[in-house]
């Protein structure tokens, strides 16, 4: 089987890649390098000793897009070609509204054209908003509180249309908690350009004393020790969860919604106090205020992906934390 993986030299997706071709799944990727690296294709051939055919272009090519699906015999496509940092999508939403929804829109038309029905969509736990009880489950009402969060929401609305209007379509759409860490290797791992937006990778920069310190965004929540609670997922389970994905929409019709996560919520001062200890580092930090579309606490009950795909996550917090200050260790020293 051929997979098109969208935004495949991303964090999540060149995981995902790997754990593709590991399963002997023939792989085609396509980024625009807008928030990733060319030098991850040889990392991806490294780790797994197999190659993979690479387009670098932007998903919203309908003509491009096009030509990669008459040239190449895609059987299903998993997609990850979206911008996800929430902060920015509140200082920016007209940016995030174009790129995520038209990405989608496009690959949705050329996989019509071309007879393409299966889809695994990577969505997000902000599509639940600001949840009344925990855990979350999939049924429960979605709202969301960010323009990022919104986009998903709307993606998922617009692939439940498709498959409603094409019987043949099957999308599996993954809703992912809070992915860190990075592949034991310390190859690839969470790199954003510029300054993060994303807790892990700020943490390391300040652990590898690149940033000063560390800004955590209010400290006065309903939680244990007022910082807000997240789900926190290994990326290598989370990229697994993606060949479950598959091996589902090969089998069924319709729609189907799955939350990836571990079930247990920690604290960004969870998080910071466990990275200073496996890794025997300082990571200074301050309080500031609250950052606007954040919410107090999020965390999955993963129960329907381990009865519903036999998937379940299996490293914890230390692995983590461990694995993503091995990645920007290993990428000082190359």
């Amino acid at each position: 089987m051929k997979v098109l993986v969208t935004g495949g030299l991303g964090f999540i997706g060149s995981h995902t890649v790997c754990e593709l071709l590991d399963a002997n799944y023939e792989v085609v990727v396509i980024d625009d390098l807008s928030n990733s690296s060319i030098d991850v294709v040889d990392k991806i051939k490294e780790i797994t000793g197999k190659d993979f055919v690479f387009y670098q272009f932007d998903v919203c090519n309908e003509e491009k897009l096009d030509e990669v699906f008459s040239k190449e015999n895609i059987d299903s496509v998993i997609h990850f070609a979206a911008y996800k940092a929430v902060g920015e999508s509140v200082a920016k939403p007209l940016m995030y509204y174009e790129n995520n929804l038209l990405t989608t829109i496009t690959l949705c038309k050329v996989m019509l054209k071309h007879g393409v029905f299966k889809f695994v969509f990577s969505s997000s736990a902000t599509v639940y908003g600001s949840p009344k009880t925990l855990p979350i489950k999939e049924d429960f009402l979605l709202s969301t509180t960010n323009p990022y969060g919104t986009t998903k929401l709307m993606n998922e609305k617009i692939l439940e249309d498709v498959c409603v209007a094409n019987d043949n379509f099957s999308v599996i759409i993954l809703r992912y908690f809070n992915p860190i860490g990075a592949h034991s290797s310390g190859l690839i791992g969470e790199n954003p350009t510029g300054i993060p937006n994303n807790l892990m990778p700020y943490i390391v920069r300040v652990a590898d004393g690149e940033l000063k310190e560390l800004s955590v965004f209010g400290n006065d929540y309903d939680t244990p020790d007022g910082t807000g609670v997240r789900d926190y997922i290994h990326v290598v389970d989370l990229a697994k969860g993606h060949i479950k994905a598959l091996e589902k929409a090969a089998n069924t019709k319709g729609t189907r919604f799955y939350n990836l996560g571990t079930g247990h919520g920690y604290s960004v001062l969870d998080l910071v106090e466990t990275f200073k200890r496996v890794n025997n580092v300082d990571v200074p930090y301050k309080i500031v205020g609250r950052r606007p579309g954040d919410i107090a606490a999020c965390y999955a009950d993963p129960t329907k992906a381990y009865e519903e795909l036999g998937w379940k996550a299996t490293l914890g917090i230390e692995e983590m934390c461990k694995d993503s200050y091995n990645f920007i260790l290993k990428q000082k020293n190359k």
